[in-house]
């Protein structure tokens, strides 16, 4: 019985994982220090480098909201995948006088992200990401990781989450290598699972005062047209437009 009484009054602690890509760069950073940062001898290149593996994770991670046209299937990329492509970028750094773009590519492609997918076409893609992102630009700051999103130049741990804050577009499929359009399935499949919820979340019985109880459909109509009485009522676009001086739209026209 205390122990029901404990259980009862606790708080229920999870840990969701982060949605957009905002929410995942800054998330990818979180694993990493200032002390990672300086960790390594070729300072710019490991700082530059290792916010590209970032905004990867984050693309490779998010871009399977958007369902067949994000990856054929859906793997479990987590965050090993990322922290030992660090510890392999550091070593290899380490190791070379110039940073082994082949390599890294290699490794990061086919071995670390790679060892998870088994479609050739998403295999096609992961690849992809790594040629557009480990580029020698990206070392020299002139390498644009999104369209509008320049890679930040070389600060520090708070630097970089601020950077992110201030530069990182709004979010769109554009920032995964996707057309825009690729949106419209995920909007409605999200719309889709929130009707879902409301539906199952329905009580099965609801007793009705003059027709009994009432089915799956009236209970819905009853909250719609309940959503419908508290919305302000339409704007009468034609008073509206009586208003307005004419003169003033004639020149806003010319």
């Amino acid at each position: 019985m205390r122990s029901k009484g404990i259980l009862e009054s606790a708080i229920k602690i999870t840990n969701e994982p982060p949605t957009g890509m905002r929410a995942n760069i800054h998330k990818a950073l979180d694993n990493f220090s200032q002390d990672t940062l300086e960790s390594c001898a070729k300072e710019t290149e490991f700082k530059a480098i290792l916010f590209a593996l970032c905004y990867y994770h984050a693309a490779v991670a998010e871009r399977r909201k958007f369902g067949a046209q994000g990856w054929n299937r859906l793997y479990p990329f987590n965050v090993g995948d990322l922290t030992i492509s660090a510890s392999v970028l550091l070593n290899y750094l380490e190791g070379n006088t110039k940073a082994p773009w082949e390599d890294l590519r290699y490794l990061i492609g086919e071995i670390m992200y790679g060892g998870h997918i088994t479609d050739d076409w998403d295999r096609r893609l992961c690849r992809t990401y790594l040629l557009e992102y480990l580029q020698p630009e990206l070392v020299e700051g002139e390498l644009h990781l999104a369209p509008g999103f320049l890679v930040p130049p070389s600060t520090d741990y708070t630097g970089y989450h601020q950077y992110i804050e201030n530069y990182l577009p709004t979010e769109s499929p554009v920032l995964y290598g996707l057309h825009p359009n690729a949106e419209i399935g995920f909007l409605t499949s999200t719309a889709e699972n929130l009707f879902r919820t409301i539906w199952g979340m329905l009580p099965r019985d609801v007793a009705d005062t003059t027709a009994g109880v009432l089915s799956k459909e009236d209970k819905v109509k009853v909250m719609i047209e309940d959503l419908l009485d508290k919305l302000p009522e339409e704007f009468n676009i034609q008073e509206l437009m009586s208003k307005v001086d004419v003169r003033l739209l004639y020149l806003d026209s010319l």
